[in-house]
């Protein structure tokens, strides 16, 4: 079935002008926290652990993006709804970490984006916003709409990727100013994340028709196919629908990129869950050294003369 898709060249399958950007803004980060890092007020040595999480978010990024997964997005719902999982739950987290704290100081700090931050990263503005945003645009009638039109789709998808990075920001931004979250409350966040995307899962898996015209009818479906193949390479293909490349009945495909979402984000919360207790052991360990380091100071401590 892999080789069918080569019909739809190679700029469809590798999309070579999102790759050009994924490029540019990763020797742009690198210049940044390299050779101009001494323009920033603050700014410090970035490890190579960090460097390595920003590549893997670029490296996930044109997978979802550039890659054949977005091709296939438009073909299959199971793959698009990897491809959701991957952009809005994998990439923004890693962004987030991948970014040294002093370089997000210098950018959350200019007026306007530090009002912006304010209002849209509060935990419950945060987890309300993105999980809203993006059980709306899998509302059959919306999706269809938005699938089909280039405007409407690059600006969703832009829309859907900034709430993901507010949502992850309570929990894994380092900046003092913006710390909201701590301990248990941290693992109360997740929790309702979980519990806030589920209906949009469950209406999804526990469907027994198709929901969506852009997977189901020919004619939405080549309407959405033209928003990653080139108007030129589309108009010379002979194509009567997306069961020439899926071999899954559209429901039981349907049913799986349901499952698929969940799947992934079950594996990315609990990892983020690990995260949290890793992080907030750690600190537990670091005060009881510092209050035994204390205790014994003042117990060696010698009396003062009266």
């Amino acid at each position: 079935m892999l080789g069918s898709f080569e019909i739809f060249g190679f700029r469809a399958l590798w999309s070579p002008y999102f790759f050009a950007f994924v490029v540019f803004v990763t020797v742009f980060y690198f210049l940044i926290v390299g050779k101009w890092r001494f323009k920033f007020t603050g700014s410090e040595h970035v490890s190579w652990m960090q460097k390595t999480i920003f590549v893997i978010s670029m490296i996930v990024l044109y997978i979802s993006k550039g890659s054949p997964v977005d091709l296939l997005g438009h073909i299959m719902f199971s793959a698009h709804m990897t491809q959701m999982a991957l952009l809005y739950l994998v990439v923004p987290p890693l962004f987030v970490l991948g970014i040294p704290t002093w370089l997000w100081k210098a950018i959350v700090m200019r007026p306007v984006i530090k009002q912006f931050f304010k209002v849209f990263t509060q935990p419950i503005v945060a987890l309300l916003i993105f999980n809203g945003v993006f059980s709306l645009y899998h509302v059959p009638l919306v999706f269809d709409f938005v699938k089909t039109n280039i405007l409407y789709h690059t600006v969703m998808t832009i829309i859907i990727f900034v709430a993901a990075i507010m949502m992850w920001w309570p929990l894994l931004n380092k900046l003092p100013e913006w710390s909201r979250l701590e301990g248990f409350k941290k693992v109360g966040y997740i929790f309702a994340n979980g519990m806030l995307l589920t209906p949009a899962c469950a209406l999804i898996i526990f469907s027994s028709t198709p929901l969506f015209a852009t997977y189901s009818e020919s004619q939405a479906w080549m309407n959405a196919l033209a928003l990653c193949v080139p108007a030129d390479m589309l108009a010379g293909l002979t194509l009567t629908g997306p069961e020439m490349f899926n071999t899954l009945p559209l429901v039981e495909d349907q049913q799986l990129g349901g499952v698929i979402m969940k799947i992934i984000q079950e594996l990315v919360y609990g990892s983020v869950l690990a995260y949290v207790f890793a992080q907030w052991a750690r600190r537990e360990r670091e005060r009881d050294a510092a209050e035994l380091e204390a205790s014994r100071m003042k117990e060696y401590s010698p009396e003062p003369i009266k």
